[in-house]
């Protein structure tokens, strides 16, 4: 497979029923991007700000998040007055799923399945029926 290198160029760049085995992008201003139908299978996003992004229809099984949110103390780009503004999940299943050492703060949850949901190894559902109880509901 030829290596094709597009540099300093403000032009679009349009790939329709195509394939590409290998893409690389490094120091690269991209906005609008629009993928739909494609496979992004062992894809790796590092050090990128994807605010705004929608993700829809997708497959994320096995999907290994990790380190997201503003950069820390001892970022060169830390700033502690600025605030991540929330993420919203609407529609997903997220069954089987762990969240370690995350800052859950202010974390809404609204007509979900919680069945064998756990938290600190003890039952949502017996932490809610506690709590219901302890209310005199």
């Amino acid at each position: 497979m030829d290596k094709i290198t597009i540099t300093q160029t403000p032009d679009a760049l349009a790939l329709k029923t195509g394939g590409i085995e290998e893409v690389s992008f490094t120091d690269v201003f991209v906005k609008r991007l629009s993928l739909e139908n494609v496979c992004l299978t062992n894809a790796i996003i590092t050090n990128a700000n994807l605010s705004d992004i929608e993700i829809e229809g997708a497959q994320l099984g096995g999907a290994y998040i990790h380190n997201i949110g503003m950069p820390p103390a001892d970022h060169p780009l830390y700033d502690p007055a600025a605030r991540q503004r929330p993420l919203k999940f609407e529609d997903c299943t997220l069954e089987g799923s762990e969240f370690l050492h995350c800052d859950l703060s202010h974390v809404r949850l609204h007509d979900c399945t919680i069945t064998g949901m756990q938290i600190n190894g003890i039952p949502v559902a017996d932490l809610l029926q506690a709590y219901a109880q302890q209310q005199g509901k």
